[in-house]
């Protein structure tokens, strides 16, 4: 594909926190409680810790919003905060996933968002990261059933544009089962390259940092370790030969240039006050597969804080451009 045929992409992953307590606060209602724009503060920071996912919501907008997002992947989305998206984000906006627990309704969603203008949904399906990946499932040891949302794509201005975007949420306590879900995603992300030849992308969180003793998933997706033995089934389902014997994930971090990668390197913070940095991380990631059929333009993390010292989440946005 020539340059001048490329597609912009921008794609955003985000940890919106679950709904941990909640309440019967509509939009409308929330919307109603904010400070007219142009009234002075009289402290700033004044508040901390965590606040209700129906504080929280409008500053996960107001975050995305403004950042002419393509896809964007979301993790712990309960079904009440995906119907708050639904309704923050408006009509332009689509969406696929479904809950872990049950493959419905119920449990976490990592889903991913569209914008219908730009792209075209072709098909999506869900595997869980677990010994039995083909239905909701939960990995011995592991805190919670963990799953990963894949979508196919077309750009709307060329049809022949075609691109995966994989959106995943890896466990928190369990190694294993992050090891395991690394190599499941790497196997399916490598399918894709070679089934379409087209860009595939990996997001999400991966409650693994690129280096040290809770880096053996980042090391796996990376191609930096090997990957462990999956379901044979999915290997089967997956099974590609000796097509892209090397494939492996890109961090886009590392690929874009350097003047256009963002300070803010940490993608985890805690309701920690801002001043108290300790267990800051890195662990959410937007990941392209070494066939290359992308180009990295950008990468940012942004701040989820606001004046009043609200955090939006526990964790931050991280954005990628990349043209295809």
């Amino acid at each position: 594909m020539s340059p001048t045929h490329r597609t912009s992409l921008r794609l955003a992953t985000y940890n919106i926190r679950y709904d941990k307590s909640p309440d019967g606060i509509t939009i409308p209602e929330s919307i109603s409680t904010l400070d007219n724009p142009l009234r002075e503060r009289g402290k700033f920071l004044k508040l901390s810790g965590e606040q209700p996912w129906s504080t929280r919501r409008l500053r996960v907008a107001e975050s995305l919003s403004s950042e002419n997002i393509t896809v964007a992947g979301f993790q712990e989305a309960s079904e009440r905060q995906m119907r708050d998206l639904d309704g923050l984000f408006r009509d332009d906006w689509g969406r696929v996933g479904v809950g872990s627990a049950d493959g419905k309704g119920g449990g976490e969603y990592c889903p991913l968002f569209y914008k219908k203008s730009v792209v075209r949904l072709l098909s999506s399906d869900t595997f869980w990261l677990s010994d039995t990946p083909f239905k909701p499932s939960k990995y011995p040891g592991a805190d919670y059933s963990r799953l990963c949302t894949v979508a196919r794509f077309s750009a709307k201005t060329c049809a022949k544009t075609k691109f995966t975007v994989l959106n995943t949420h890896l466990d928190a306590r369990s190694d294993k089962q992050r090891r395991l879900g690394a190599s499941l995603i790497l196997a399916r992300a490598r399918y894709e390259a070679v089934k379409f030849r087209s860009a595939v992308f990996v997001m999400g969180d991966f409650n693994s940092t690129s280096s040290g003793k809770d880096s053996s998933a980042y090391k796996i997706i990376t191609g930096a370790s090997a990957p462990v033995n999956i379901d044979a089934r999915f290997a089967v389902t997956s099974d590609v030969g000796h097509q892209l014997p090397d494939f492996k994930m890109l961090d886009l971090r590392g690929q874009a240039p350097r003047e256009m990668v963002s300070n803010n390197f940490a993608t985890y913070t805690g309701f920690n006050k801002p001043s108290d940095t300790l267990g800051w991380k890195r662990i959410d990631y937007i990941f392209g597969g070494s066939n290359l059929k992308w180009k990295s333009k950008g990468y940012k993390v942004r701040s989820s804080l606001s004046d009043d010292g609200i955090l939006a989440s526990d964790h931050r946005p991280v954005f990628a451009d990349v043209t295809i």
